[in-house]
């Protein structure tokens, strides 16, 4: 079996959101559809260890925000890396809510969908939930942001509690065609050295060698190579895998 074929089904990146009893919570998630027009029903798929998830069903409503194509990093960072239980993911974005008084994120969105609950089904590590649409809207007229240009721009891997996740390893030794390019001549991009410094792809964090990150007990001098392998960024927590040579 090659996982990359999974690679292949199409998604978008949205911003699920819910509050009960005062509290809100939420996270980045890219399995979102359509599955009825009569009335108008969607279905997410949530991991059972997201703090959203009891959210979501006990209040029995949520939102989801179509996330923009060129999204602010720093808000996939927090809402797709960080825990609801740890910090407070709405404080730098702005809310409003609509019928069900769940919370709608409308920071790099073009449109969102306010729902009730209407069903769940456990599906093993996710939940599958089902809501009925009770109110929309579009915000903006720019393109939505797909899973896969997030992936190809960002070289990102998902992240564990993702419907999408698949292990690294099974990942890089799995061959794929490369797609044909109508071109004379190509030109090799040279790939930079593991000395240099490093971006993390989701919040935009520079690790440089030469400052290290002494916040994290990292010493000035230390090459990216010598972090270790659970290094984490010190902005949006994302892993070491998720940083790109500068």
């Amino acid at each position: 079996m090659k996982y990359k074929a999974f690679h292949k089904l199409s998604y978008g990146l949205y911003i699920i959101a819910s509050e009960f009893e005062g509290k809100r919570a939420g996270y980045i998630g890219n399995t979102a559809f359509q599955v009825t027009s009569s009335p108008a029903q969607v279905a997410i798929s949530c991991h059972k260890d997201n703090a959203t998830i009891d959210f979501i069903l006990k209040s029995k409503a949520f939102s989801l925000s179509v996330l923009k194509k060129e999204s602010d990093t720093s808000i996939i960072g927090e809402f797709g890396f960080m825990s609801s239980t740890d910090i407070d993911k709405f404080r730098n974005v702005e809310t409003i809510t609509a019928v069900s008084g769940a919370p709608i994120v409308l920071n790099s969105s073009v449109a969102w969908l306010d729902c009730k609950v209407v069903n769940s089904v456990d599906v093993g590590s996710h939940v599958l939930i089902i809501g009925e649409v009770l109110d929309s809207d579009v915000i903006s007229g720019e393109e939505p942001l797909t899973y896969d240009y997030y992936r190809e721009k960002y070289k990102m891997l998902a992240p564990k509690n993702a419907p999408t996740y698949i292990e690294k390893e099974k990942l890089e030794n799995e061959i794929v065609p490369e797609p044909v390019i109508k071109s004379e001549q190509t030109s090799k991009v040279e790939p930079k050295s593991e000395t240099s410094a490093h971006t993390c792809a989701i919040c935009g964090f520079q690790y440089n060698p030469e400052e290290g990150d002494t916040a994290s007990g990292i010493p000035p001098g230390t090459p990216f190579e010598d972090l270790p392998e659970d290094y984490k960024c010190p902005i949006c927590n994302a892993g070491k895998d998720y940083f790109n040579p500068s």
